[in-house]
């Protein structure tokens, strides 16, 4: 039975993209054929962990990525997350170290972000695929269209939506965001190759003032508890 991407995402969803997608067979012919026939990651049953956590009337901050960490035993479905066990990358121990800064919480002993996307964070790459070892081979084959379906879904939203978008790449998305319900906030990359842009930028108070600011609850950023 060919893959239906459609029907793996949780209804709720299904619902609300609808209105903002094309045809997805293209993609869909691709990424059944990555399965098959490489290694790819994040394995299938992840593949949509970011949509299943928080249902699109309880997202409250969408926090975009890239793509999946291309190594073995990383990626799960989660922007810049890593399951608990798995060494922290370092553009992520750069996340912990500026929640740290601005925050006060302790730097946590894994990369697991799963708590975030339990309270309404959307942890979403904008290409949720990627062939082992090669970082980018999933790039232009239709998943950035889906993603910035995503993206437009959440910005009809009529709640405050606070946009996280770190680096070049992700700040290009901000165009796509026309509601003034919402707020976006824009940093450098937290990859260590980018020292300059992201650490000092304070995303996190800043992101629960705005959620306050419109009578929403902050997000309890701190993974140690």
């Amino acid at each position: 039975m060919p893959l239906d991407l459609i029907a793996l995402l949780p209804e709720p969803w299904q619902a609300v993209l609808a209105p903002f997608l094309g045809d997805l067979k293209p993609l869909e012919q691709f990424v059944e054929r990555e399965y098959a026939e490489q290694t790819v990651y994040p394995p299938l049953e992840d593949l949509f962990a970011a949509y299943r956590l928080c249902a699109p009337e309880d997202v409250k901050v969408l926090l975009l990525g890239q793509d999946p960490y291309h190594g073995p035993g990383q990626a799960h479905g989660l922007c810049f997350s890593v399951r608990s066990g798995t060494r922290i990358p370092p553009s992520l121990r750069n996340v912990f170290k500026e929640m740290a800064a601005d925050v006060g919480t302790a730097m946590p002993a894994g990369g697991e972000l799963t708590a975030w996307g339990e309270q309404g964070v959307l942890l979403l790459n904008s290409v949720l695929t990627v062939r082992r070892g090669k970082a980018g081979s999933h790039a232009n084959k239709g998943w950035e269209e889906f993603t910035d379906a995503t993206i437009r879904a959440v910005n009809t939203l009529d709640h405050r939506v606070v946009y996280l978008l770190w680096g070049s790449y992700a700040r290009k998305k901000a165009e796509l965001v026309t509601n003034p319900a919402h707020v976006v906030l824009e940093a450098g990359h937290p990859s260590p190759m980018n020292p300059r842009g992201f650490l000092g930028s304070r995303p996190f108070s800043a992101t629960n003032k705005a959620l306050t600011d419109a009578g929403r609850p902050e997000v309890v950023w701190d993974l140690t508890e």
